[in-house]
């Protein structure tokens, strides 16, 4: 099987549509199919932002469902489940809080909203969709490429797997209170750790109280690209958004933080919101979230069983950002 992998959507429908048509996938009533020894493979955060969300739902489900396409979970559909799970800790309030007006109830309800409105919270719909994203598996090894969200991470990988979250599991009650344990010390369990890493990537607290300024809310944390073995700097992995790069110019390396060189099989990610002309990181990972949720393109890679990435295998449709 070859495939072709699509970066975060992001509700919006045009510009998956226009590039499935791009690649070759001829429309099948409300959906579309792939053509003889293709399946497309979409790497998550198919919700949030855009305003054709249920759109974006339904083109994907039926293709999985029709075998024409394969689907991982994003953290946004992560973020969905734990919305609506009851957190046993805290009664009255879910896995990921959102009731009552503190600063991150707020900014949950908030970043959450425009799928809430799209889908009508509470809705037997809304219901039926967090139930589909509970069948969406972390990551996948389809044996020539590997795909996850955000950071390939193999000890993450087992530790997910051998808790009972392997593709075909169920991200049910049971495993989602197995990752919401806490240690002795209060602290996010390992699994919860494993889990983010893959979802959301590697990231490292900024010092003196500095944060990012995204969307309108403060982020205390750096996302890193821990891939890149090549970096002599901290500014070669740090990945800001425009305009923040000083918030790292009197930052040292952080002690203890080790770059991963990527072996094996291909890997491919979506998650880091980059812009600019689409290109790979590297013969052997490519990032394909190119901001198609902020008037950036959606990107996918065409592939044919190569063990090298080309930049010439990257496909695209929308305004270059």
């Amino acid at each position: 099987m070859n495939y072709d992998v699509i970066g975060d959507i992001h509700g919006h429908a045009d510009k998956l549509e226009q590039l499935l048509l791009k690649l070759g996938y001829p429309t099948k009533g409300r959906s579309f199919s792939a053509p003889k020894g293709r399946q497309a493979v979409f790497l998550g955060d198919l919700i949030d932002r855009g305003p054709q969300q249920l759109r974006v739902l339904e083109i994907v489900r039926e293709m999985v469902e029709a075998g024409d396409a394969l689907c991982i979970m994003g953290n946004h559909e992560f973020n969905a489940v734990a919305y609506v799970t009851p957190d046993p800790l805290n009664p009255g309030d879910f896995y990921r809080p959102n009731r009552g007006n503190t600063p991150k109830a707020e900014k949950n309800r908030n970043q959450h909203a425009g799928f809430l409105r799209q889908v009508g919270e509470g809705s037997a719909q809304h219901v039926a969709w967090v139930s589909w994203f509970r069948t969406l598996p972390v990551c996948l090894d389809l044996g020539g490429i590997r795909v996850v969200h955000a950071c390939w991470d193999q000890p993450s990988v087992d530790a997910l797997w051998n808790a009972g979250w392997k593709p075909g599991d169920l991200l049910d009650d049971r495993l989602m209170a197995i990752l919401h344990e806490q240690n002795a010390d209060g602290s996010e369990s390992s699994l919860m750790q494993a889990r983010k890493l893959l979802t959301c990537g590697l990231e490292i607290p900024l010092p003196n109280g500095k944060a990012i300024q995204k969307d309108g809310h403060r982020f205390d944390s750096l996302r890193i690209a821990n891939w890149r073995a090549a970096a002599q700097k901290l500014s070669d992995v740090a990945l800001l958004p425009r305009g923040q790069e000083h918030l790292i110019h009197d930052m040292e390396w952080p002690l203890g933080l080790v770059m991963s060189n990527v072996e094996g099989s291909p890997v491919f990610l979506g998650h880091h919101w980059f812009s600019g002309h689409p290109t790979l990181e590297s013969p052997k990972l490519a990032c394909l979230d190119w901001s198609a949720g902020k008037g950036g393109p959606l990107v996918a890679y065409r592939w044919d069983g190569e063990e090298s990435l080309s930049d010439a295998k990257l496909v695209w449709a929308g305004a270059i950002q």
